[in-house]
């Protein structure tokens, strides 16, 4: 006779450093998603509201949102998450006003870098090209090696204007 194994635990994401009542709710948020939206924006919401600067959940939000053709709320939570990492990185909040840096940073100007990216592609579902683009050519210069994943919008973009 097979001795049972318990069944094997889900596999976490990695959010970073966070409070762990905060990466609990994101980690259950994230398993409630495979079968229950609703649950999981409750859950990403409620993790928001624990901890309002704590950058992963608005990457939930806007994660989820996207996924579900819910642009409008794809794009609050994309724009807020990207102001408070901004804010947290020293920069100002208003993307067009951000600097080149002499490296990519870590932290929260990586996760501004990378929601600005997202918004791009936010910009692009919506038949905003004309928004998607001028993200696209400041993240040309502000992230020249394509750190943050911005080429692969640049090329649904090419795509999308042919």
């Amino acid at each position: 006779m097979p001795i049972p194994f318990p069944a094997p635990e889900p596999e976490t994401i990695n959010f970073g450093e966070l409070p762990p009542e905060i990466d609990d709710l994101l980690q259950k948020g994230v398993v409630a998603y495979r079968r229950d939206f609703v649950q999981a924006e409750q859950l990403f919401r409620e993790a928001l509201a624990a901890g309002p600067e704590e950058l992963p959940a608005y990457y939930c939000l806007y994660k989820i949102h996207t996924y579900h053709g819910n642009l409008d709320e794809a794009r609050a939570a994309a724009q807020t998450g990207m102001q408070k990492a901004a804010r947290q990185a020293g920069w100002p909040e208003n993307w067009r006003e951000w600097v080149p840096q002499e490296e990519i940073p870590d932290g929260a100007g990586r996760f501004a870098l990378y929601t600005l990216k997202a918004l791009a592609f936010i910009h692009l579902r919506r038949d905003e090209s004309e928004q998607a683009g001028e993200i696209l050519d400041a993240l040309r210069q502000l992230d020249p090696t394509g750190a943050v994943g911005w080429p692969v919008i640049a090329e649904l973009a090419a795509g999308v204007a042919r």
